[in-house]
């Protein structure tokens, strides 16, 4: 590690680097944890608090105000001679996009749990987006002061929930108010906090007697967990010799790396405990832009693979993983650099938009804060300001040697609320402002609907959406009237169906003919539209069945029954006839578009609804009115269980009956309750439903 002389900043071997994701369900404690890390590692000198609104990573005014991360925020600190590059991401589900593109870019991540609530619904949501993108983690059990706190609790869930391998490598000196410090089962030491310097002063010595016997066990369940991944950890338990501390972590490391493993750690961020050791477990299990090795993207004018290796001497390419409104320089891109070396006077290549962009400022991101820097570097993270005309998911790569790294998927959002301007002089600003929140946030979408004619903007819940009102109102001085939630639906067929469809039409002077047949047929919501084509001629020209997916992917924007969007619908072309004279692209486009809604017609068309997964926690005495609430509203109770002293009501229900529940399960439980909510899938909706939607939005006389 040296000082670089040109941009007097730390240069740290790639080695060294830990670039990691903080991510947990919603209140276990992700902020406060990092804000430690941050207080210890000597970024601030002043540990903030969720619960006062002061801390550095949750910056926006609606995270203060709610007590809760709505953006991921970006903050790189030194750790003894490493450098940790931290994304603290949402613990919300309307929010879980932030984690999804966060975990999109990152090498290894920290899932925290709650003691008492050990694996909680949004707990398994971001632990799966994890599984998706093969990113290397261990676990930190949180809050152990916390009254019903139960570690050995919280691992039986991450075992039964996670599908995983929980490896215990510290262990809980006292719960509740007695928990006082960790065992660590590598070294065989027990580490306390001083309380009076915020735990700053850590006291290291003998295992409490108490303890040994217990330590001694979980660390031979430990050895014999990790022993295969190391080879000098094997020779010496099977020659009987003193394991060596050193010997055990790279058996661990190994095994994280190879996510076979995932360690286990405890403390309480709150009372300042264990935070110094998780940081020490960062730097020695998770893993380094080094160990994450060579990137595949493929070749932007085909299909070939190329490959960039973590090195400086590569040439140079990166992900844009986040665009963001910061409101000192515009518009700021927030990027993972893969290889190679860029400064902001180089030109970089946009494959997706086959442009050339010059980036006129670099940063090292520190939340809302930024330090400039003069070049970026290969395995880390900036914040980039001049891309023009870059998105989220965008590579930017050196012009001569061009490659394209795999985009992100968004979910489509399921919520939607019609805005209108104040006023005629709010109109211009409101769509500005409109486009920037798209620009930043890919589950925000905003539409007209063409039946009438309002604007509407959606998102991934009611959350979601009234965080997006709210930044119009008071980050772009928007005046706004806000309308109505409405659920979006979709459209779908129940039965097959086959329509032959003729076309032949003298358009411009030209003819254009197509005959096709085509058969509909249902299929899973959640596989959209899929076409499939059984012509088999070699001598039919592929660019015309081309034209008929085309067609059919077009018709499917508005179904013939609620103009809804169509979905789980298999569209089989299976004859098709052409005139070598006058058959275009244009004919059979035209004749598919025709043919398939038709066809769709016949299938007999069916509306459906978005249900939603449903989590309730309850103390025992609410239970009744809580079932009894969500049976009213069409929910199913798919099952209940008993968590230490609460509750945990499973149910499924549709999103448009759950609308205003937060305020409803308020009232019913004097406050004590509270409730996870996110999309399962879509289903038909019952005919009576049906048919009061439809004649709401004036498709039924």
């Amino acid at each position: 590690m040296s000082k670089d002389a040109t941009e007097g900043v730390e240069v740290v071997d790639l080695d060294h680097v830990r670039n990691i994701g903080i991510m947990a369900h919603i209140d276990a404690g992700k902020t406060t944890t990092t804000e430690r890390v941050l207080y210890y590692a000597g970024v601030v000198h002043r540990m903030g608090e969720v619960h006062d609104g002061n801390t550095v990573m949750d910056w926006m005014v609606q995270e203060r105000e709610r007590g809760i991360t709505i953006t991921s925020a970006a903050i790189s600190c030194m750790w003894k001679d490493y450098r940790i590059n931290i994304i603290d991401t949402p613990g919300h589900v309307d929010f879980t996009i932030e984690v999804e593109r966060s975990l999109r870019v990152l090498d290894g991540a920290i899932a925290i749990f709650d003691s008492v609530g050990g694996v909680e619904p949004q707990s398994e949501t971001v632990w799966r987006q994890a599984d998706k993108y093969h990113v290397p983690r261990m676990a930190f059990v949180n809050k152990m002061d916390r009254v019903g706190a139960d570690f050995y609790g919280a691992l039986a869930m991450m075992e039964k929930r996670l599908s995983m391998k929980p490896v215990v490598v510290q262990l809980p000196i006292g719960k509740e108010e007695t928990f006082e410090g960790v065992v660590d089962l590598v070294h065989m030491r027990a580490f306390r906090y001083d309380e009076e310097a915020l735990g700053a002063n850590v006291v290291e010595g003998d295992i409490p007697p108490g303890m040994l016997q217990e330590a001694q066990d979980r660390r031979t369940e430990l050895l014999e967990q990790v022993v295969d991944f190391n080879d000098d950890l094997m020779g010496q338990m099977l020659a009987e010799e003193p394991v060596s501390a050193p010997a055990v972590e790279k058996a661990i490391r190994a095994g994280v790396l190879a996510l076979k493993i995932y360690p286990v750690l405890c403390g309480s961020a709150f009372k300042n405990k264990g935070i110094q050791q998780l940081l020490d477990c960062v730097a020695a299990y998770l893993p380094s832009p080094l160990d994450r090795g060579t990137v595949v993207g493929r070749d932007p004018a085909g299909n070939e693979e190329r490959e960039r290796k973590p090195d400086e001497k590569e040439p140079f390419s990166a992900l844009v993983f986040k665009i963001a409104s910061d409101a000192h320089v515009g518009r700021l891109a927030y990027v993972r650099v893969y290889s190679g070396v860029g400064g902001f006077k180089d030109h970089f290549y946009n494959p997706r938009t086959k442009a050339k962009e010059r980036v006129t400022r670099i940063f090292r991101m520190h939340a809302n804060k930024r330090h400039a820097e003069q070049k970026m570097h290969a395995g880390e993270i900036y914040g980039l300001v001049g891309l023009k005309e870059t998105s989220t998911g965008d590579t930017l790569c050196d012009p001569d040697f061009p490659i394209v790294y795999e985009r992100m998927e968004f979910p489509q959002p399921v919520i939607s609320r019609a805005i209108e301007p104040k006023s005629t002089g709010d109109e211009e600003k409101l769509a500005v402002a409109l486009a920037r929140l798209c620009d930043e946030d890919p589950t925000c979408r905003v539409a007209i609907d063409p039946e009438t004619g309002q604007r509407l903007i959606s998102g991934m819940g009611e959350l979601h959406v009234e965080i997006l009102v709210d930044r119009l109102i008071r980050e772009f001085n928007v005046g706004v009237h806000v309308g109505n939630q409405q659920v979006s639906y979709r459209e779908s067929v129940s039965s097959a169906a086959t329509e032959d469809f003729e076309y032949s039409q003298l358009i411009g002077g030209k003819s254009h003919y197509a005959r096709v047949r085509l058969t509909v047929e249902p299929i899973e919501p959640s596989s959209g539209i899929v076409f499939v084509s059984e012509i088999r001629e070699v001598a039919f020209p592929p660019q015309f069945i081309k034209a008929v997916e085309q067609g059919v992917m077009e018709a499917s924007g508005g179904g013939v029954l609620s103009g809804y969007p169509l979905a789980g619908i298999r569209a089989v072309l299976r004859s098709a006839v052409f005139r070598t004279d006058d058959s275009t692209e244009m004919g059979f486009k035209i004749a598919s578009t025709m043919a398939f809604k038709q066809a769709c017609t016949k299938a007999g068309p069916v509306l459906l609804e978005p249900v939603m997964t449903i989590e309730v926690v309850v103390p025992a005495d609410y239970v009744g009115p809580v079932m009894s609430d969500l049976t009213g509203r069409r929910g199913k109770i798919l099952g209940i269980s008993v968590r230490r002293e609460a509750q945990h009501i499973d149910a499924e229900a549709p999103l448009a009956e759950m609308f205003g529940y937060a305020t409803q399960l308020r009232s019913l439980t004097q406050g004590r309750a509270m409730h996870t909510m996110q999309l399962s899938r879509y289903e038909p909706t019952t005919p009576g439903i049906q048919e009061a939607l439809l004649r709401r939005i004036g498709r039924l006389f």
